[in-house]
């Protein structure tokens, strides 16, 4: 799950839990149903962001250094892999 369905899921259920007012013979409620799309859209987005923030993105693995010699004008350029 990512953080746009996590968002869509913690939005839905709001809906569900704050905004209908629904009365039924008790075989579903509606307002149960809302929260517990709240804390599964919740828990989606926390841990997309944990996720993702360990990950660290497009980058992460690698570190590019260039050095100019200031003698000759050459430059180097080094990458390091983790």
């Amino acid at each position: 799950m990512g953080l746009g369905v996590g968002i869509f899921l913690l939005a839905v259920g709001a809906v569900l839990a704050f905004a209908i007012h629904v009365t039924t013979n008790g075989a579903i409620d509606v307002h149960t149903i809302g929260w517990i799309l709240m804390a599964a859209g919740a828990l989606g987005i926390v841990l997309s962001m944990i996720f993702w923030s360990s990950w660290g993105g497009p980058g992460s693995l690698t570190r590019r250094r260039e050095v100019v010699d200031p003698a000759g004008g050459t430059r180097t350029t080094t990458i390091d892999q983790r």
